[in-house]
């Protein structure tokens, strides 16, 4: 048998320190060209005229009711997509049935889906030109170019972030818990709020963070179902496009820095809870 030198080993990931810094530098690179310098030509571009004229541009009408009926959509999708996200798991993980892949797949659906399509998808559904869309728009409860379109189109795009986070940990916790606290005579409910929720809180936090993340800057699927029209149905991504194209550069680049500071706050708040998260499953761990 032949020996090898002690010296010779070494762990499978380190790599020279030449490598390292390559790695390092090269990613620092791609994070300032892809994200830190457009991010510094928006608000550069926003604040061009100074603070007085950027604020102005965000007291405009259009502007206000693109901002409220972002935050409704918000509003209306993200508890909507906790509540779904969490039944979902719920089925998934805690009962042995059949077509069980097949739900879990389809729960995927979304990700796989162009959200331009999926936005025609309710315009054929709930257009006028369809039998349902016509009937509801007779009953005075339009749904394609109004609200409830939009939230639509923003629930299936955003459907899969709560569930996705919680199946893997629901999974790895396994069901011994709630089993026991069953047989101890807890019923369904309690179980659920005093044994599962505070198993899967930070999961919960974290994919709600990301479905609030998605819903308010969500474009394509919004696009093709709320017909833009201006005051109604234009969120704040529409809006932006819109003020684009009209050359009101300031506006628009307002509103994308508006976007973008609830975008940092989202991740700070992201980044909070993976560290707690992780601070969590260590000390479990430990245990």
């Amino acid at each position: 048998m032949t020996h090898i030198p002690h010296n010779r080993w070494r762990p499978a990931t380190t790599e020279p320190a030449l490598v390292r810094w390559a790695l390092i530098v090269l990613c620092l690179a791609m994070l300032a060209i892809l994200l830190v310098a457009p991010l510094m030509v928006v608000f550069d571009e926003a604040l061009r005229r100074g603070w007085a004229f950027a604020l102005a541009s965000l007291s405009e009408p259009d502007a206000q009711a693109a901002i409220r009926l972002t935050l409704l959509v918000a509003a209306l999708t993200v508890p909507l997509n906790a509540v779904f996200g969490i039944a979902a798991a719920w089925a998934v993980t805690k009962f042995d049935w059949r077509g069980k892949a097949w739900v879990i797949t389809l729960i995927d659906l979304p990700f796989s889906i162009s959200p331009v399509v999926a936005g025609l998808l309710f315009v054929l559904m709930f257009g006028a030109n369809s039998a349902l869309g016509a009937w509801l728009v007779a009953q005075g409860f339009p749904i394609v170019f109004a609200v409830p379109g939009i939230v639509l189109a923003t629930l299936f795009i955003t459907f899969p972030f709560v569930a996705r986070e919680l199946i893997p940990v629901m999974l790895e916790q396994g069901r011994a818990e709630e089993e026991a606290a069953l047989t101890l005579g807890a019923s369904g409910w309690r179980t659920f709020l005093t044994v599962t929720l505070p198993n899967i809180r930070w999961a919960l936090l974290y994919g709600v963070l990301l479905c609030n993340a998605r819903a308010m800057g969500e474009f394509g699927a919004v696009a093709v179902v709320s017909g833009k029209i201006r005051g109604q149905t234009t969120t704040m991504p529409l809006m932006i496009e819109m003020f684009y194209n009209e050359y009101l550069s300031v506006a628009a680049f307002t509103m994308a820095g508006v976007l973008a500071l609830l975008a940092f706050v989202t991740l700070t708040l992201k980044t909070a809870l993976e560290w707690r998260y992780a601070d969590q499953l260590a000390a479990s761990h430990r245990h």
